[in-house]
């Protein structure tokens, strides 16, 4: 039998390739490509037929899948109501950030439920997690506590076992005796994904899985083993913020991009219930750069504080840092600006961070940066009591954004007595705020900094 010829995979988009080659053709990512042990070819051609696949139709009346409750509000919102058995789920996040933690008070919760948990440990020795559960006080929790990659003797278990739902931290240390490669490779990630997903479908465990992620922030390893879960969260957050937002990227049982707001405290993880309190800061006094976003993450509206600092720059090409929000964003309201308003900003530096360490991807953003950029650039605060909603198209027009009415209840609970937002909006007169419609991006500058 001739050799099997070596195949190639990217890390960053899961793409194959013939050979090796510095730049990934698929996603452009460089030095990503690494060479993986080939799998089984299997029989060279199908003797027997298969058997006939049973069909249905569209129509059903089975009832939606049972959830099991962690007693945490915050991931129950974020799984879609609850635990779903038999589900997949792979949870990332940078290192330190706190992903351990929160799963092992989760298996705590779930246990004290009267849940069968097993907590699989790959990267600490069991006495590690012992320690983290008595500094968490989650010592006398039911949990069942291991340590161990074999992923053989990890599935002999809990086929034995029988759980309600497995954690297995990390799916990087796995290693599985068939795939001829290195623990953490290519190959051994997405075949131990494959066994362990495979496994909860057929025995009806729930499954999680914890995954690290690149210095670009996606999960390592290839694509390929976030198509295999039924459910994605991202664990995100800096180190410097007592928050951590749990954010949900993919789920085949509930809303996607939805969040869980956690803050890090001595005692663990605790939940937040009123996000939109915490991220905003002192409002009492009317500061210049500052102006509050009405936004929604999931199903929830979040009330965020867009800060911006504009000053002159030494530098032959002015400085552009954001935090928490896209960075092309930013260029193309700038630009916008110039074209459509005639505000330039040639030779400013421009700083914008949204406070709280939160992260805003939704382009309702729009009107809030322009409003905080124009505020300070010209040094003129905006009152403290009004948020700011809205996207900014490159004709310079503002565009209605979806869930305004829960928008503007949010901030009318916070005690936000006025909004900014795009004519056409649809607020069905269920507010008392007084609500300021603007056009295009020319009226909203001439009303609230005059003539620029």
């Amino acid at each position: 039998m001739s050799k099997s010829s070596p195949s190639f995979t990217c890390t960053a988009c899961g793409a194959a390739h013939k050979k090796w080659q510095g730049r990934c053709d698929a996603c452009g990512a460089w030095n990503t490509i690494v060479e993986e042990a080939p799998l089984s070819a299997g029989p060279k051609s199908l003797g027997a037929k298969g058997r006939t696949i049973p069909l249905t139709d569209l129509a059903t009346e089975e009832d939606p899948p049972p959830r099991a409750s962690s007693g945490i509000d915050e991931l129950d919102r974020v799984l879609g109501g609850g635990l779903v058995p038999a589900s997949a789920i792979l949870v990332g996040g940078d290192p330190g950030i706190g992903k351990s933690t929160l799963l092992l008070q989760a298996a705590a919760s779930f246990a004290r439920t009267g849940l069968k948990i097993l907590y699989i440990s790959g990267e600490e020795a069991a006495a590690q997690v012992r320690m983290r559960a008595q500094r968490l006080g989650l010592q006398d929790a039911p949990v069942g506590l291991g340590a161990e990659t074999n992923l053989r003797d990890i599935l002999t278990t809990l086929d034995a076992e029988r759980p309600a739902l497995a954690i297995i931290d990390s799916i990087q240390t796995m290693w599985l005796d068939t795939v001829e490669a290195a623990p953490g490779s290519v190959s051994q990630v997405r075949a131990a994904a494959h066994e362990l997903v495979t496994f909860a479908k057929k025995r009806g465990v729930a499954v999680v899985l914890v995954g690290h992620v690149t210095k670009e922030g996606q999960i390592a390893g290839p694509r390929v083993v976030e198509h295999m879960v039924d459910t994605v969260l991202y664990f995100e957050g800096e180190r410097g913020h007592q928050f951590r937002i749990l954010r949900a990227v993919k789920n085949r049982f509930g809303p996607a991009d939805e969040i869980g707001v956690f803050e890090m405290t001595g005692n663990g993880l605790a939940q937040v219930t009123n996000p939109s309190a915490l991220f905003l800061s002192d409002r009492d006094r009317p500061a210049p750069g500052s102006a509050v976003f009405a936004g929604i993450e999931g199903t929830r509206p979040v009330l965020t504080e867009i800060q911006a600092l504009v000053a002159p720059s030494t530098l032959g090409t002015p400085r552009r840092t954001v935090v928490g929000l896209d960075s092309g964003r930013l260029s193309t309201i700038l630009a916008v600006l110039e074209a459509r308003c005639g505000i330039p900003f040639t030779g400013l530096d421009v700083f914008l961070n949204v406070a709280g360490g939160l992260r805003v991807n939704e382009p309702a953003a729009d009107l809030a940066v322009a409003a905080a950029l124009l505020s300070a650039r010209e040094d003129v605060a905006i009152p403290p009591d009004m948020v700011l909603f809205g996207e900014i198209s490159l004709s310079g027009a503002l565009r209605p954004v979806g869930q305004t009415e829960n928008r503007l209840k949010e901030a009318s609970k916070l005690g936000f007595q006025q909004a900014t937002l795009p004519t056409g909006s649809k607020t069905a007169g269920g507010t008392d705020m007084r609500l300021r419609e603007m056009p295009d991006l020319t009226a909203f500058v001439g009303e609230m900094f005059g003539a620029g």
